[in-house]
């Protein structure tokens, strides 16, 4: 399942702000796409979508993308470009604050880091400012909601050669002083092998 939106980031000027698309998978937290443009655009955000299906090699029939209820979400240009490809569309439920709950969590990342500047001087120095963050964010961010990997590698599939790593470390850490683990010999925490927008209620999952 892959999340996206679209944020403003604030212009030179009141009410001039530029517009950060972003497409996250929330399994891995990692963005797969992104662009910054003067405008919002259903036909922009159709072209990052197209780049991205075949940048990352996915079936689109395999693949669902969740959305608010947005102009360039529920466009008939980007609806059109799913249906061909066979794509689910999930939509927020109207008046719902937490319905898209991963890419909210990204963008108060994003804005609330200490190199946000709060605004840009121009188009170009924002989309500099992006390529930065987002190289950070996929590589070298901890993520704490998935055990403090990165996106990348939990998207590229190194979640186990990193937990062995870390395990390593921490038992030889245990072995020479088992007296400050009073929980006995630690084991590296592990991501949760599925992830929901909306966790069902038990009945339902029946």
């Amino acid at each position: 399942m892959w999340s996206w939106d679209i944020t403003k980031l604030p212009g030179p000027q009141k009410w001039i702000y530029y517009n950060l698309y972003v497409v996250l998978d929330v399994f891995s937290r990692y963005v797969v796409a992104w662009r910054l443009e003067a405008r919002e655009s259903a036909v922009l955000a159709e072209e990052m979508f197209a780049q991205a299906f075949l940048r990352e090699n996915v079936d689109p029939k395999n693949l669902i993308v969740h959305a608010d209820g947005g102009p360039a979400m529920t466009s008939k240009t980007l609806a059109q470009l799913f249906a061909d490809l066979g794509i689910a569309q999930s939509r927020s439920r109207p008046h719902v604050s937490n319905d898209n709950p991963f890419i909210e969590s990204h963008f108060k990342t994003l804005k609330y880091g200490p190199s946000y500047p709060g605004h840009f001087a121009n188009l170009e120095q924002a989309r500099d400012f992006c390529r930065q963050f987002f190289e950070w964010y996929n590589n070298q961010h901890r993520h704490t909601g998935i055990a403090l990997l990165t996106p990348a590698d939990v998207h590229h599939g190194r979640v186990e050669q990193k937990r062995d790593a870390r395990r390593t470390v921490l038992h030889a850490a245990h072995n020479a002083h088992p007296e400050r683990f009073v929980r006995g010999l630690p084991e590296p925490p592990s991501i949760e092998p599925v992830v929901y927008i909306n966790r069902p209620l038990p009945a339902e999952a029946a």
